[in-house]
């Protein structure tokens, strides 16, 4: 049932207008002057349908439409004026002052519930173009495959809060995971399967990160996820947990169970500040090392150049 505010400090037409309401199957909320009005319908779950008396204690109909339009700016209202006023100024000082209708007492019942009806089909329109939107951006912003944000969302992500560890003098953590010898799943088992891998693998590492934290599909087989208000140390181990949720058990495909393994570089910001695409060359960096010391493993950003080295001697012997 829809709720519907009605404000008047007329007790008698209060109830009246409460009785007629409640036949046409609303769930009415009634007040007896324009501050409670206000304040029921400036409430971020307030009614978003209300018939208000132009004169009322404390404040009056169209003050009321003014704070509503003022200060409640989410979701529209369909805000009604009643008023024995008939002169065509006062219809227009009325609507002006944020009413979207406006009814002359005496008014007849079927033109009002008529009227309101027709609130109800603006305000469903205004959900259904809200959903809309939202659906879109969401579109927009995440990974139709797994539901992770994709690149563009992850990066914004990224940015944003370098942008706030420097303001509050924190640190902001990124690791980059890159899942082992995926293209051999893809050859073995077919895409499907590789596809299953993947919307698993980010299920696991959104239940493996706190809900401040951020997953995003880097492209491929690579993640990103930005850890916020996390040290290098702290983000080292969350990523060995994460490590261990992806390889601890295999994975149920169409083509049978696969076992897999990541490997995950990581890179803080806390020591300098860093720029987007330098974060993203430093947690490069790291995740070279986990590959060169074997894949399966996490390492840090500092951990590059012996990484390098180590390869270096070994193509040298």
């Amino acid at each position: 049932m829809t709720r519907i505010l009605i404000a008047d400090d007329d007790t008698v037409s209060l109830r009246m207008l409460q009785r007629t309401l409640e036949r046409a199957d609303f769930t009415v909320i009634s007040v007896s002057n324009g501050a409670e009005a206000a304040e029921q319908l400036c409430r971020s779950n307030g009614p978003r349908l209300a018939l208000l008396d132009w004169e009322m204690p404390e404040l009056d109909g169209p003050e009321v439409c003014r704070q509503v339009r003022k200060l409640r700016s989410l979701r529209h209202v369909h805000l009604v004026l009643l008023s024995s006023k008939g002169s065509k100024d006062d219809i227009v000082e009325g609507l002006e002052s944020g009413a979207d209708d406006y009814l002359i007492k005496p008014f007849d019942a079927g033109e009002l519930k008529a009227r309101l009806h027709t609130g109800l089909r603006i305000l469903r329109l205004e959900d259904s173009l809200l959903e809309a939107r939202e659906e879109m951006h969401y579109k927009a912003t995440h990974d139709s495959l797994t539901l992770l944000l994709n690149r563009g969302a992850i990066f914004e992500v990224l940015g944003m809060e370098l942008v706030r560890s420097r303001r509050d003098r924190s640190c902001t953590t990124v690791a980059l995971g890159d899942l082992d010898h995926f293209k051999q799943i893809n050859d073995t088992y077919g895409h499907p399967a590789g596809d299953e891998v993947l919307r698993e693998v980010g299920r696991r590492m959104l239940s493996s990160v706190r809900p401040c934290d951020f997953v995003g599909r880097y492209g491929g087989e690579e993640f990103l996820i930005v850890m916020v208000h996390s040290s290098a140390s702290q983000a080292l181990k969350r990523a060995e947990e994460i490590r261990n949720a992806i390889c601890d058990r295999p994975i149920h495909t169409p083509n049978g169970l696969i076992s897999i393994s990541i490997s995950i570089g990581v890179c803080s910001s806390d020591s300098n500040t860093l720029k987007v695409e330098e974060m993203l060359n430093e947690v490069d960096r790291a995740l070279y090392a986990a590959k060169a010391a074997g894949r399966n493993c996490c390492r840090l950003g500092s951990d590059f150049d012996e990484a390098k080295q180590a390869c270096l001697e070994a193509r040298s012997l």
